[in-house]
């Protein structure tokens, strides 16, 4: 069943909008750019989401957006019949325009199902038809994701926007703070986050004993670890917990499967820096303005960087890379494998080093 999430009281007579947003976590952060640009440039403008359950609770953090629409279809199924059902609800509400960030074709049925008359987005799987405003991608004029989402704010042939805002979320501190207790996560020590899983495939994720050396490290040092991941992740932090020297492992909590996107996202606004592979919490922890130590292995961070002024991207740019591949293509992984834990240890500390008095 599809239902909504009113986070605004809507503005009488304003114009609306609604965006259709990606079921991937970074990707849904990453379009709150594009949020920001239409809600700099439309202030008259109600603005909407239809999500997935995997990223609608993200949109609920979003101080622009009025209201989310989950869309309960799961990742990669057509779900045709709830598309429909919840289009035929959304067009009584008299959308004026939509913007499709996925590319998928089924992505841009839904606005055409509540009769939206300007649907905006990128052609995609040739979706000539769906989309009144088919737009061809220049890869090299929009090198980033993000920068293809902003874009769509944009008419077709305007020059990219020079300034994109970076994404931001709001949390939830007394949450935060009750779920510290909750989990047993009081100290008194730096806390660094952990996020070694990555859905994507294993060309994305450094190594769990890398994972294991750099917490062992940190908690040598009198620091916490959080390690942070969802049901599927809790197989690799179990490896890097089991991997971590027995006298640093109870500085080190695994936390994988324990929280919701939601709980995960505030208790990462507690933390004084986040090492992550190429994965959803990089972006969420980002747009809390937590530091941030992002890894790149058969990805990017030309694509997808960290959008944060305190935020590092290490990759060892090697000839073979990015792929691009879920598994490496070699079998040596040699991306990851040679991402030294000293060099990412020396990158943490940096940032703890420079952390304020107290996290607020």
């Amino acid at each position: 069943m599809a239902h909504a999430h009113r986070l605004r009281a809507p503005v009488r007579g304003a114009a609306k909008a609604l965006l259709v947003a990606p079921a991937w976590v970074g990707d849904a952060v990453m379009a709150h750019a594009l949020i920001r640009v239409l809600a700099a440039e439309h202030v008259d403008q109600a603005l909407e989401v239809v999500a997935p359950p995997s990223t609608a609770p993200l949109f609920e953090r979003m101080a622009e957006v009025g209201a989310v629409h989950r869309l309960d279809v799961r990742h990669g199924e057509l779900g045709l019949r709830a598309r429909r059902r919840l289009g035929r609800v959304l067009a009584s509400a008299g959308f004026e325009v939509a913007y499709v960030l996925p590319n998928s074709w089924k992505s841009a049925l839904l606005p055409v199902f509540a009769r939206v008359r300007r649907r905006i987005g990128f052609v995609g799987e040739l979706r000539y038809g769906l989309l009144t405003d088919a737009r061809r991608l220049d890869v090299k004029a929009l090198p980033r994701m993000v920068d293809r989402f902003v874009a769509l704010a944009r008419p077709a042939a305007a020059a990219a926007l020079e300034d994109v805002p970076p994404p931001r979320l709001q949390r939830d501190v007394a949450a935060a703070r009750a779920l510290r207790g909750a989990l047993g996560l009081e100290g008194t020590g730096p806390v660094l986050a952990c996020a070694p899983g990555a859905e994507f495939g294993a060309a994305k994720r450094w190594p769990a004993e890398h994972f294991a050396m750099l917490a062992a490290r940190h908690a040598a040092r009198g620091g916490s670890v959080w390690l942070f991941g969802s049901s599927a992740d809790t197989s690799v932090t179990a490896r890097v917990l089991a991997a971590v020297p027995a006298p640093y492992r109870p500085a080190v909590h695994d936390l994988a499967g324990r929280t919701r996107l939601l709980e995960a996202l505030d208790l990462l606004g507690e933390v004084d820096a986040l090492v992550s592979n190429d994965s959803g919490l990089l972006h969420v922890a980002c747009a809390l303005e937590r530091p941030v130590v992002a890894l790149y292995g058969s990805t990017s961070p030309r694509f997808t960087p960290p959008l944060g002024a305190r935020a590092r991207s290490l990759s060892l740019e090697l000839p073979c890379a990015p792929c691009f591949e879920r598994e490496c293509p070699f079998g040596h992984l040699r991306c990851l494998r040679d991402l030294s834990p000293d060099r990412v240890f020396a990158a943490v500390e940096a940032f703890i080093e420079a952390r304020p008095a107290c996290v607020s």
